[in-house]
């Protein structure tokens, strides 16, 4: 794995996550009651023994970055390790990324300094804990030029597919067909997004795009390549737990999910833990009278009223007689004395006064958004 580096692109298309991306990236979305989720990429990539991960941003990686720090806790903060690379402004560049062709092309510096021969490149709003030994195993044995990790299990997020790609892929696992933000898919493999192939045909790949005015690299790297003999792209089966998270639906979808522990089990294997920042605070307590049930509750929280079917972060609070139902408190958030909410998704800071009520449909959660008193 000396041979592999990472690269993660978080500047992907936030529209359908409202509220909830207006002040940070959609890798820097808190998830499953402590973690982000650019935790789950960089865990991944850590566990399959990759030491040079760079992280391509694109707006609103403030957050992001206080997040990701040094790399300490992926243990990336070594001479070569996690690398932030900003959005690259010249005259003619003003920073802002059409797709991820044009944030490769603006960063191959970064590709020409590194040193491995592959690379694993990948989005950050799907959420996984995957070793990508096997895959990159596959890729070499095959002789594949670009390796394309899908799924069967992973489907639309409910957003007309729009940033959905669906897979067609033969016995011998070549790549025959490609579906791009098809609302009705014809294929059934659906692609997380996941992308193996060697650092410098990248490079080539990029370079030759970006001479002929292209932007979107499924659409004009792959998909137009599939069927000619000068790119073999193949594809590898993932057949794990994966979501694509890109609106409030599959967001609050997600996170209910976790309340099984099945689904827990299948995304924190004991031995993949997913990394994620240190924050000391004290266990949750649970004062005299108070009701939780069937709950995700992170370290920090104080409960006095009642909680059903929720994920509650970090420092979060619940006052005497309050009642949460179904909902998403992010960190440091309060509910106070006599209030009830019901499928909401608070984001950090945000209060609700005493005897507020919030009740919103399951298919329609109230998103409330950081720092907000209601």
């Amino acid at each position: 794995m000396k041979d592999v580096m990472g690269l993660i692109y978080t500047g992907e298309n936030d529209i359908h996550l409202g509220e909830l991306t207006s002040l940070r990236a959609v890798a820097a979305l808190p998830i499953a009651g402590r973690y982000r989720i650019i935790d789950f990429q960089l865990s991944s990539m850590v566990h399959t023994g990759i030491k040079n991960v760079g992280v391509i941003t694109q707006k609103n990686y403030s957050s992001l970055m206080d997040h990701i720090g040094s790399g300490r806790e992926w243990d990336l903060h070594g001479k070569q390790g996690l690398t932030i690379l900003p959005p690259f402004l010249t005259r003619e560049n003003m920073g802002v990324y059409s797709g991820l062709l044009d944030a490769l092309k603006s960063n191959t510096n970064f590709l020409r300094l590194s040193t491995q021969e592959y690379i694993v490149l990948t989005n950050s709003h799907t959420v996984y804990n995957i070793d990508f030994t096997d895959a990159l195993r596959q890729h070499v044995e095959s002789g594949a030029d670009v390796t394309m990790l899908y799924s069967r299990g992973a489907k639309s997020s409910g957003t007309e597919g729009e940033n959905d790609t669906y897979l067609s892929v033969d016995d011998e696992g070549r790549v025959t067909g490609m579906e791009i933000g098809s609302a009705v898919p014809t294929r059934d493999c659906a692609c997380l997004k996941i992308y193996i192939t060697r650092r410098e045909l990248l490079r080539q790949l990029v370079e030759q795009g970006a001479a002929n005015g292209m932007h979107d690299f499924e659409r004009d790297i792959l998909q137009r390549n599939i069927n000619n003999d000068s790119l073999k792209v193949y594809g590898y089966e993932y057949k794990g737990l994966a979501c694509q998270i890109d609106s409030i639906q599959s967001y609050f979808n997600f996170n209910m999910s976790l309340l099984d522990a099945e689904v827990r089990r299948q995304l924190f294997p004991k031995e993949r833990p997913v990394y994620t920042k240190v924050r000391d605070d004290l266990p949750a307590r649970y004062i005299d009278e108070s009701q939780c049930s069937n709950s995700l509750v992170a370290n920090g929280c104080v409960i006095e009223g009642t909680v059903i079917n929720s994920i509650l972060f970090r420092g979060v609070k619940i006052a005497k007689g309050a009642v949460v139902k179904n909902s998403i408190i992010m960190q440091d958030a309060q509910i106070q004395e006599g209030a009830e909410i019901d499928h909401c998704i608070l984001d950090k800071q945000s209060v609700i006064r005493r005897n507020g009520r919030l009740i919103a449909p399951a298919a329609y959660p109230i998103v409330i958004a950081k720092n907000v008193v209601i």
